[in-house]
């Protein structure tokens, strides 16, 4: 107990130095970012406002009528729908919850998003890439039991096993989500901070920390190689097992059939991953990560309804009901 009182004296000392550093009127604590968007020359920021209201808007009504078409025909009501509507409306959250700070800013002609509403807009931009991720996963397990098992697939996929992939789907995204901004709000940042972005991007923001970030950059890598790399794996383990079933399809006519219920689901996945890795690999310096980005937070949602109403002969059989309906 000697050392006591020393250690006494710097516990002291070590919660002053916190108490201060949080002060609001400190120089250290950081009050706000800015995002640079995509270009600083005022003669295209309404161009770019007016393109990218007509990209959500046409997203937000595209996604939402994919939702009233499965929930509104009962000949919907199947797992491979309740997927899809599942992903409509991810799909309307994961865009919403960066356009429209990005337009507000453009309108406003400010560039200024809060502390506390950038970890908020990372937080639900996480949980929603990630939620898109597994969903496109449970979709092409969907597909292998209805082409691999197809006497067996309202067993295997019954209600209950269904609305259990979902939530767990849900419950881990939230998760990662939760972990991941954790990990930032442990770092320290500098008064003035420019992120080059339109949106906070959770790469973005630990690059612009003060503080070490090695274990922020350890813990988003490992989530990534496991969740992203684990989807992925999974997405192409599914697909494997389905073109091996499709050869063995005698009828050409059968293995049309059987690879026209997987076109476009394939199609997603093809433009989400891309897209997503050309998105990653873009640079910290430039704005090719921002360019890159807009294609799977904002083109490939809304490109979604359209894949999957062009060439889904019930979808269209629905949609046609309800625009029907709609001008009686």
């Amino acid at each position: 107990f000697q050392y006591f009182p020393l250690k006494l004296v710097m516990l002291f000392l070590f919660l002053d130095s916190h108490i201060h550093h949080m002060e609001p009127g400190n120089e250290t604590k950081i009050l706000e970012f800015l995002l640079l968007g995509f270009s600083e020359e005022p003669e295209l920021q309404p161009l770019i406002f007016g393109l990218f209201l007509f990209m959500y808007l046409i997203t937000v009504f595209g996604n939402l009528l994919i939702i009233l078409a499965v929930s509104s025909d009962s000949y919907l009501h199947t797992p491979m729908y309740f997927f899809l509507s599942n992903l409509s409306f991810v799909d309307i959250c994961f865009t919403s919850t960066t356009i429209p700070k990005m337009l507000q800013n453009i309108r406003t002609q400010s560039k200024v998003i809060t502390y506390e509403g950038c970890i908020t807009q990372m937080y639900f931009f996480v949980l929603f890439a990630v939620l898109d991720m597994f969903l496109l996963t449970v979709m092409a397990y969907d597909r292998f039991v209805a082409i691999c098992h197809p006497l067996h697939y309202m067993v295997i996929m019954n209600p209950q096993l269904c609305g259990l992939l979902v939530l767990v789907s849900w419950i881990m995204s939230a998760l990662n989500s939760l972990l991941q901004s954790a990990m930032v709000l442990r770092l320290s940042f500098c008064t003035y901070m420019e992120i080059p972005h339109f949106f906070c991007e959770i790469n973005q923001l630990i690059q612009l920390a003060c503080s070490d970030m090695f274990l922020n950059e350890i813990v988003m890598y490992f989530a990534a190689a496991i969740l992203g790399g684990g989807s992925f794996t999974g997405i192409l383990y599914s697909y494997s097992k389905i073109v091996s079933s499709i050869q063995r399809i005698s009828s050409a006519q059968g293995e049309y059939k059987a690879f026209s219920t997987c076109a476009s689901h394939l199609s997603v996945v093809s433009l989400f991953y891309c897209t997503l890795y050309l998105s990653s690999t873009g640079t910290y310096s430039s704005h090719s990560s921002a360019i890159a980005s807009v294609m799977y937070t904002v083109v490939t949602p809304m490109l979604n309804p359209f894949i999957y109403s062009l060439r889904n002969k019930d979808i269209k059989r629905a949609l046609k009901r309800i625009t029907g309906m709609s001008v009686i």
